[in-house]
């Protein structure tokens, strides 16, 4: 197959076109500067020069593509509602290229927020409808085009995708705990993350592309659920600074935008991902890559 992918030089899409190539497809990779071009030709793939406000360019994209793998998101969290608008119109764009091919449209949702106080399972349907949710209510709305001829499969990453090189949440936090001189962690820290080795979720994105059924949503996690107070004290051992608790009243002041997801509960299991896709995570845990060093002081300031 022919498969067009968005965020082809981002975090995610950077490790998901080795094993979609490895697959044996083609890849054509979306490019909005000089330097993710190169990075996109490097990996193997073709280049089509655009980005995600380009949507004659997507929609070129996703009309001359077998599938189409949508990684790409403007994380922009000063203006959140801006991104959500980008992301619902660059959905319907590349969806619409679709309508009765029977072809697939992949792409990127969250864990986060699917299912508060509990463990988010495969069969929880996203709270988040209307272009005015968060990420425009993406995944309800792309779910509209499985009764239009489009096997649509959502990708559910954890809230930490982690590995070398990670500029993520991770990253975000190490970069706090360097700035304050402390490790911190909302309340008691009890509450839950869903993680996923990179190399992983790229492995689980690519046998997405082959098996996974239209409608039915893929959890990129690897581990259930990490406690944000083991993680904070992850961070801590490894930057020789405590790990402190934070009162929720002052979880804002003290992560900033971050600070409304790292008291939240995010724990998700991938049990029917891992069963319909013949998919076992096996790279190392999210503690075991702040062990390794990925998040250091030098790193997470460059986060």
């Amino acid at each position: 197959m022919r498969v067009f992918v968005t965020g082809a030089s981002g975090w995610i899409g950077s490790a998901t076109i080795p094993e979609v190539l490895a697959a044996g497809h083609e890849v054509i990779g979306l490019a909005r500067s000089d330097d993710a071009a190169a990075a996109v030709r490097a990996a193997g793939a073709e280049v089509l020069r655009g980005d995600l406000d380009d949507l004659d360019i997507l929609r070129r994209g996703a009309a001359e593509a077998d599938a189409v793998i949508h990684l790409g998101f403007k994380h922009d969290f000063s203006d959140y509602a801006a991104s959500g608008r980008t992301e619902r119109a660059a959905v319907a764009t590349m969806a619409d290229a679709l309508v009765d091919s029977g072809r697939a449209f992949l792409f990127a949702s969250g864990l986060a927020g699917l299912a508060p106080g509990r463990t988010a399972t495969e069969n929880d349907a996203n709270p988040m409808v209307g272009p005015d949710s968060p990420r425009g209510g993406a995944e309800n709305f792309a779910l509209e085009y499985v009764d239009r001829g489009v096997r649509v499969v959502p990708l559910r990453f954890a809230p930490t995708v982690h590995g070398e090189g990670d500029h993520g949440f991770t990253a975000t936090l190490a970069n706090i705990a360097s700035q304050k001189g402390a490790a911190g962690y909302v309340a008691d820290g009890s509450n839950r993350w869903a993680a996923a080795n990179r190399l992983d979720v790229a492995r689980m994105i690519a046998l997405a592309l082959e098996k996974a059924p239209s409608g039915a949503p893929m959890h990129g996690a690897g581990e259930e659920g990490i406690a944000t107070r083991e993680i904070a004290e992850a961070i801590g051992r490894r930057l020789g600074v405590p790990a402190v608790s934070i009162d929720p009243a002052d979880a804002a002041e003290h992560f900033g935008w971050i600070g409304m997801f790292f008291g939240m509960e995010a724990s998700a299991s991938s049990t029917i991902t891992q069963e319909t896709l013949g998919w076992t995570p096996t790279h190392p845990t999210l503690i075991e890559d702040i062990e390794a060093g990925y998040y250091t002081p030098a790193l997470a300031e460059r986060g």
